[in-house]
């Protein structure tokens, strides 16, 4: 393949996230610079992830697909190593985007040339955005991997040809780290974010080439030295975006330096990434008060850290969960809550961050919607590779996760939780009510704007001018094969008399049916319905 487009990147996207996934354990244990924190290969895969999440589905410019997808890995950058793999995507999508500018623009360079060009230049925005840049790292492998591309480019190559290049001189930059920074040489490893990028890299090469690349993550040699990779330097790792006009920010710089070390801050355009390790985090987020507007401040105690990624004895639930009521709701039950449903689908990289979170050594996902079960799968894929028993139990819908976690015993045996929880959600049939916001046809029939809609199992089963009308239609037909305990679910904007209307009808049709109502605060469905 000799030319880069949105195919290519969409590719190179799926490619390196999953090849990020298979490798993230053995990156996270190679990881003791600049903080033996155990996570940038954790890092990389949400950072990663963040980008993919980003790329817009449907046609799109090279440029277009470029900049959203490096956009999306500037908003979602963790730590250290994402926020350099941020900045060394964007620089280069900005160095491609005026080398090869799309339809009537005029390309003075060949696709390798302006390959191997945006990698310089990325990797030269990489350093420039670190106060301190330090050989050995993730950066030497970046600028490396540019230097032979380049080589190749002038040669003549081609595109595939100056990829394998830029591939074979990373990993043997990678291959040296450990004898270029003495805490790589004391622990006996590579540079962990070195061998990210050369994943990443690795999985170009097997767009361009069309050949399976499988990038084996360098094995821990035998430490050379009495010291091995301890905690020293400061004690938190703060990170926050910042809304800054672009020319406060080689000063902003400089004084973060000042504050501690480890300091990378990239973006441009107004908005920018910050990360820094420090002892004081509150004199790092007032400088940054001190330019513009610091929001998602997140702040790591790295003590807290530090060899406690080995999952203690106990067993966590994790639900997905669609509104602040349903989130009480899990909670008091004893489940971990992430917001998803809807319009907002958790990710991989939540559930999983969730997971190590958690400590545990056994985890159940109740995913609670039918889309959510397949990243539910993939984050249980991932985390098992550490050793942690994962189990899903695939609800798919809100009211079947209620179902579940109200049978849920953490004194049972992990297979009877599993047996029972899943039990629980299978006899728990499941509709709603919603409105509808456009013209569409459905198994039930066209509908038109502000008509409410019925859903039975999740299918469209009824269409009426009336919301009442509509749920007392679903509750029928739920209950038309037996039931005993009937669940409603209110939504954020639903009318209280809506499901006070319900209840009414079922408990003067069918008196041998108990009702619940709950308050669960989500959006887009006035009602959420279960039958059990």
């Amino acid at each position: 393949m000799e030319e880069l487009t949105v195919d290519v990147l969409r590719a190179w996207a799926r490619t390196a996230l999953a090849e990020l996934a298979r490798a993230r354990t053995e990156i996270d244990e190679l990881n003791v610079y600049p903080v033996p924190d155990g996570d940038t290969g954790t890092n990389l895969y949400l950072t990663w992830e963040a980008a993919c999440d980003a790329l817009p589905k449907g046609k799109l410019t090279f440029g277009e697909a470029i900049e959203a997808f490096g956009r999306g890995a500037l908003l979602g950058a963790r730590g250290n190593s994402g926020v350099i793999t941020s900045q060394l995507i964007r620089a280069c999508g900005q160095r491609l985007n005026q080398n090869l500018p799309g339809d009537g623009g005029d390309r003075s360079m060949s696709e390798a040339a302006a390959f191997a060009d945006a990698l310089t230049y990325a990797a030269d925005a990489a350093y420039g955005a670190v106060a301190q840049p330090v050989e050995g790292t993730m950066l030497t492998v970046a600028r490396v991997a540019a230097a032979a591309a380049t080589t190749a480019a002038n040669d003549g190559k081609s595109l595939a040809d100056v990829c394998l290049a830029a591939v074979a001189s990373a990993r043997q930059a990678l291959t040296r780290t450990t004898e270029q920074l003495d805490v790589l040489r004391r622990a006996g490893v590579v540079d962990a974010g070195g061998a990210g990028l050369v994943v990443i890299l690795g999985a170009m090469e097997s767009v361009l080439t069309g050949r399976h690349v499988h990038v084996t993550v360098p094995a821990r040699v035998e430490p050379r030295g009495e010291d091995s990779a301890g905690v020293d330097g400061p004690a938190y790792e703060v990170m926050y975006l910042l809304d800054a006009p672009d020319d406060t920010i080689g000063d902003f710089r400089r004084t973060l330096a000042r504050l501690g070390d480890s300091v990378v801050v990239v973006g441009g355009d107004g908005l920018w990434n910050v990360h820094v390790h420090t002892d004081d985090v509150g004199a790092a987020i007032e400088t940054g008060i001190g330019i513009g507007r610091p929001h998602r401040i997140r702040v790591t105690h790295f003590a807290d850290q530090v060899h406690q990624h080995e999952p203690t004895p106990g067993r966590a639930v994790i639900a997905v969960v669609a509104g602040d009521g349903l989130a009480a709701l899990f909670g008091a039950a004893g489940a971990r809550v992430i917001r998803g449903g809807p319009g907002r689908r958790c990710s991989t990289g939540e559930l999983l961050q969730a997971i190590e979170v958690s400590k545990a050594a056994e985890i159940v996902i109740l995913p609670n919607d039918h889309d959510s079960i397949a990243v539910a799968e993939a984050a249980a894929t991932a985390a098992r590779q550490d050793g942690i028993r994962v189990a899903v139990i695939p609800t798919r819908a809100q009211v079947q996760g209620l179902a579940a976690i109200a049978v849920h015993d953490p004194d049972r045996s992990f297979d009877d939780e599993v047996v029972h929880l899943s039990a629980a959600a299978g006899q728990t049939r499941h509709g709603a009510v919603t409105i509808a916001v456009k013209d569409a046809w459905t198994m039930a029939g066209r509908c038109r704007p502000g008509d409410a809609l019925g859903v039975v199992d999740g299918d469209f089963a009824l269409i009426t001018e009336d919301l009442e009308a509509a749920a007392i239609g679903v509750v029928d037909r739920l209950l038309g094969g037996g039931g005993e305990l009937l669940t409603i679910v209110t939504g954020r904007d639903a009318d209280p008399a809506l499901a006070a209307a319900v209840e009414r009808h079922v408990r003067r049709d069918r008196k041998d049916v108990d009702v619940m109502v709950y308050d669960g605060g989500q959006d887009r469905y006035p009602l959420l319905i279960g039958v059990e």
